[in-house]
C-alpha cells in the first residue's frame, strides 16, 4: 500500500479542477482502510469516490483516500429478487450495465449517472422517477470514530430527496465499503416520465424492456447534459428546491408556466434549471467558468477555470434566484 505525496487531483474530479493532495492513497479493501486510519489522525482527510460530485476550491493539505474497492457478487436470490453486492469503487454506470446484461431489473432509470457505487447512497441518487432507495437493501461502512465496520439497512440510512444519514446525519464519520441492492427478476418498468415515453416513441419501441428504457435514459441525458470528458462539470450543481403549498400558490400566480412536481407531505418541487434560466444565466460565460447552454442547472469548466471561480458563479446564480423568486437554492455539489 503506497502513500503518495503531492499528487495532482485533476484526473480525479469531473470538473477538471487543478488541486493537489499532500498525501494520497488508493484503498482496495477494508483492511487497508482500517490500517491507514489507525495511523492517521483524521485531520484534513478527504474520501474520494468517482470525483463526479466535488468542487475543489483549494488544495488538500492532509490525506486523500481514493476508494477503489471493486467486485460485484450475487449474494442470494429468491423467486422474485436478486441480491447483488458491489464494491464502493465500482463505476456506477458500469454496474448498471452489468445488471442489465444479466436481466436484473430496477436500475435502468439510473443509467449514465456519473460517479461510484459508494457515493450513490450518500446522495440517494435519482432520475426519471427512481431513486437509489427504491433498489437498496443494505451497505457496509467503516466507522472512523469507533474504528469498526457496521451494516446499515434501509431504515438506518434515512434516505430523503438527494439526502441520507451519511450526508446530513453523520457527515464524514462513515466510509462506505460496499452496497447490496435488491433487483427484480421480472421487470416492473417505470416509464411515467414523459421524456422517457417520448424517447421510446422516437426509438420506435412499442414493447419497452429494461434495455430500451436504459437506452432512452442515456439518449435523454446525452442530449441535455455535457459529457464531463469533454467539458468539466459535476452534473446538477443545485438541488431542485422544495416549497410549501402556500409559497407555490403565490409563485404560480405570477408564473403560471412554472414547472412543478408534487413532493412529500403536500410540498412541491420546483425545477431549479427553469428558475436559473428565467434569471438569464443559461449559456452565460465568464472566462472559463460558465452555465451550460443546454441545461442551466449545470455549471461548467470550459478549460482552465478555478474552483473558486465556479463557486463564485454558483453563489451569483443562487443569489439572483433568491432575489427574483424568494426561493433558496441548495448546492448538490460538495465543495472542498
Amino acid at each position: 500500500m503506497l502513500i503518495e505525496e503531492n499528487i495532482s487531483l485533476l484526473p480525479y474530479n469531473s470538473f477538471h479542477i487543478e488541486a493537489r493532495a499532500k498525501h494520497f492513497v488508493s484503498i482496495a479493501d477494508a483492511d487497508q482502510l482500517g490500517s491507514i486510519l489507525e495511523k492517521d489522525d483524521g485531520k484534513s482527510q478527504l474520501v474520494l469516490g468517482g470525483g463526479s460530485n466535488i468542487l475543489f476550491t483549494r488544495d488538500v493539505k492532509g490525506l486523500v483516500l481514493k476508494m477503489d474497492i471493486r467486485g460485484i457478487t450475487m449474494v442470494k436470490e429468491n423467486d422474485s429478487h436478486i441480491f447483488v453486492r458491489a464494491g464502493a469503487g465500482e463505476n456506477w454506470h458500469s454496474f448498471v450495465r452489468y445488471a442489465i446484461g444479466r436481466n436484473w431489473a430496477g436500475l435502468e432509470n439510473l443509467s449514465l449517472i456519473p460517479g461510484s457505487v459508494g457515493a450513490a447512497p450518500i446522495q440517494n441518487i435519482g432520475a426519471y422517477g427512481v431513486e437509489l432507495k427504491d433498489v437498496f437493501y443494505e451497505l457496509e461502512a467503516y466507522d472512523r470514530k469507533n474504528k469498526k465496520v457496521y451494516t446499515f439497512g434501509l431504515n438506518d440510512c434515512a434516505f430523503g430527496y438527494r439526502d441520507s444519514f451519511f450526508k446530513s446525519g453523520e457527515k464524514n464519520r462513515y466510509i462506505i465499503l460496499n452496497v447490496t441492492f435488491i433487483l427484480n427478476k421480472t421487470a416492473v418498468l417505470n416509464t411515467s416520465y414523459g421524456a422517457i415515453r417520448e424517447e421510446l416513441g422516437q426509438m420506435d419501441v412499442r414493447t419497452p424492456s429494461i434495455r430500451s428504457v436504459s437506452q432512452a435514459v442515456i439518449n435523454i441525458r446525452q442530449s441535455k447534459l455535457p459529457d464531463p470528458a469533454e467539458i468539466g462539470n459535476a452534473g446538477s450543481f443545485f438541488k431542485n428546491p422544495v416549497v410549501d403549498q402556500a409559497r407555490f400558490q403565490s409563485l404560480s400566480k405570477d408564473y403560471p408556466d412554472m414547472p412543478a412536481y408534487p413532493h412529500e407531505e403536500g410540498s412541491v418541487k420546483l425545477a431549479a434549471g427553469w428558475l436559473i434560466e428565467q434569471c438569464g444565466w443559461k449559456g452565460y460565460r465568464k472566462g472559463d467558468a460558465g452555465v451550460h447552454q443546454r441545461q442551466a442547472l449545470v455549471l461548467v469548466n470550459y478549460g482552465h477555470a478555478t474552483g473558486k471561480e465556479i463557486f463564485d458563479l454558483g453563489e451569483e446564480v443562487a443569489a439572483s434566484v433568491k432575489k427574483r423568486f424568494a426561493v433558496g437554492l441548495e448546492r448538490e455539489v460538495n465543495v472542498w
